[in-house]
């Protein structure tokens, strides 16, 4: 007779887990979380939706883990820019390039968290991700009010429309960024902040 039990999970090793989850983000992302069944994830990974379970014990764990490996990533390097003592500029210079890091480490997981974490963040398992908006939105508002404090920054922005243009701008690299192409992170990012900065329009 035929049971429901879920079979025992067995520990795979760091780097088959990483494929795993690399292949369960591309999925997510291209076809949303409520579109994504576990049997899609093992189809695009060649293997049977059974055998994922042994590794996984359903599609939410591994949404979880690999949102919540890229925020904690992404906070280790903001943090570390945030307790660097750097301007206000500086600070900005140096987040908006940490972002292109981890658009080019993380893709697939940025594009879900910007499609997803609004209908997640309800639910107790993902609350974490109201936590990490929050969080965010403290450090770049706190740095624009910082700089216009200072002089560094026009004194008549709006500081919050400045912090949604520059976050849009930034995060939505993550819709065509493709890791190993013509620019590097650190490229595309000098450039953004030259025309978030500096303007486009030449100099009289």
């Amino acid at each position: 007779m035929p049971t429901n039990k879920k079979k025992p999970q067995v520990t795979a090793s760091p780097e088959r887990r990483r494929e795993l989850l690399d292949t369960a983000a591309e999925v997510f992302a291209a076809q949303g979380y409520n579109a994504t069944t576990v049997r899609k994830i093992a189809d695009a990974a060649g293997m049977l939706a059974g055998s994922l379970y042994y590794h996984f014990d359903s599609k939410e764990s591994m949404l979880d883990e690999i949102l919540s490996a890229f925020l904690t990533e992404l906070w280790d390097g903001y943090d570390t820019v945030l307790a660097a003592g750097l301007g206000p500029r500086e600070t900005i210079e140096a987040l908006v390039t940490e972002s292109f890091r981890e658009i080019d480490r993380h893709r697939a997981a940025v594009a879900i968290y910007q499609k997803e974490s609004r209908t997640l963040s309800v639910q107790p398992r993902f609350h974490y991700l109201s936590d990490s908006q929050v969080k965010f939105e403290k450090a770049w508002l706190g740095t624009l009010e910082r700089g216009v404090a200072d002089g560094v920054f026009r004194a008549d922005l709006d500081i919050r429309l400045t912090y949604r243009f520059v976050r849009d701008t930034v995060w939505v690299a993550a819709s065509w960024y493709r890791p190993g192409g013509q620019h590097s992170p650190e490229e595309i990012a000098r450039q953004y902040l030259s025309m978030v900065l500096d303007g486009i329009a030449t100099r009289t």
